[in-house]
Formats: C-alpha cells, structure tokens, sequence
C-alpha cells in the first residue's frame, strides 16, 4: 500500500515571470502526477471485502470492550490472561453441581477424586428411579421382600379329599353317601392345604455401586 506524493508544485508556477520556461505546465508533468495518483489508488485497502497483506496494525480496543471494533492481537492476548484457569476441578465442577449424584464402584470419596465439592453417601440398598406423576424427587420407597395379603393373592379353589370323595381337585366330582339311620358311617374330609406364608424376594436384576450426592 502506498500513499500518493504530488511531484509538481504547479501553485508555484504561477509566480514565475511569463515566458519562463518553467512556467509552462508540461503533459508530462501531468500525465506523471496522474499515474501516480492511479498507482496509489490501485494499493489501497478496498472497503469491502479487503484483502489485507504485509503487517497490517489497528488500535487496541480497552480490555472487554464488547463492540464491532476490530480485535488487534494485543487484544486477544491480554483478554485471555485476564480468563481464569481452567483446571481439572473448575472442570468437575461444571459436571457435577450441587445435587448430581456420582456413582462408583470404588468406595472413594467423590471429592478425592474430582477435587471439588462436599458429597455424602445416599442410597444404600436402593435402586434409582426417574422424577415424575406421583415419584418426587428425593422421595423413597419400596420393598427388597415381600409378603402378600390375602386381597393380593389371586383367586383360586382349594380341592378335599374325603371317604367318599375321588379326590378331584376343585371338588366338582366328589360323592357323598347315604347313611342308614341304624348305623354310624362318619365321613372324613380334608382341605389340601399349600403355602408357607413366607416373604418372597421383590428385588430386580442390580449391579451394586456405591452413591454419593454432592451436597455443596
């Protein structure tokens, strides 16, 4: 880029005494001034869509500044200074705030290991499930056993055997007999009785992990 310089100082040819040679404005003179106008004009930076070349330099805009001024290096070196470091822990922090739960198969305390935060133990023996309809967060329930009522248990028949009976097993083809009123015939019945009323396991498939909630 370069700056145009007037090589004539035509003003001054006016001062000259008439028939001075120097007084004449030659078409030399005037044909070089254009071409060196011509030559400057071509080296300048376009307006729009400037492709700059060699060291190009602006001032520098305050740090923070926060407009359409152009961003000098200096700039950019010393807003970046002024950016906190980013370490492992500022990054941890990010990932797990306050209320994330952090699960493990270790039995290490989270902030051992993130470097960040106080966490406590929650959980234990529990499995998680998502927050919704009647399932606040935070809240707990359920059972690792259980044992049914009898509204729970389904709707069955029980079958008897008997003296006279053929021991069907809802009872819908036993007999009975007739009894002589002179004689003493008893019968004998029986419930097949099942079940000993134990709890039952209630638990899912579960891979066990330790938990922890980042509390502050």
């Amino acid at each position: 880029m370069s700056n145009y310089t007037k090589s004539t100082n035509f003003a001054v040819k006016d001062g000259l005494s008439a028939g001075t040679a120097a007084k004449r404005v030659r078409g030399t003179e005037i044909d070089d001034e254009y071409n060196a106008i011509a030559v400057a004009v071509a080296t300048k930076a376009n307006i729009n869509n400037t492709a700059l070349t060699g060291v190009p330099t602006a001032p520098t805009a305050a740090v923070a500044v926060n407009t359409t001024q152009l961003a000098t290096t200096a700039y950019v070196k010393t807003n970046i200074a002024a950016i906190p470091a980013l370490t492992a822990a500022a990054v941890n922090a990010l990932a797990y705030p306050v209320g994330s739960i952090y699960t493990s198969v270790v039995s290490t305390n989270p902030n051992s290991l993130l470097g960040v935060g106080s966490w406590s133990a929650m959980g234990q023996g529990r499995v998680l499930m998502g927050a919704g309809g009647s399932y606040g967060a935070g809240s707990q329930g359920g059972t690792a056993t259980e044992t049914l009522s009898i509204a729970q248990i389904p709707s069955h028949n029980h079958g008897y055997t008997g003296q006279f009976g053929d021991s069907d097993a809802d009872g819908g083809s036993d007999r009975s007999s007739s009894v002589g009123a002179a004689n003493s015939h008893p019968i004998i019945t029986g419930l097949n009785v099942r079940g000993g009323g134990q709890a039952h396991n209630n638990l899912q498939p579960y891979l066990v992990v330790y938990m922890w909630k980042r509390t502050s």
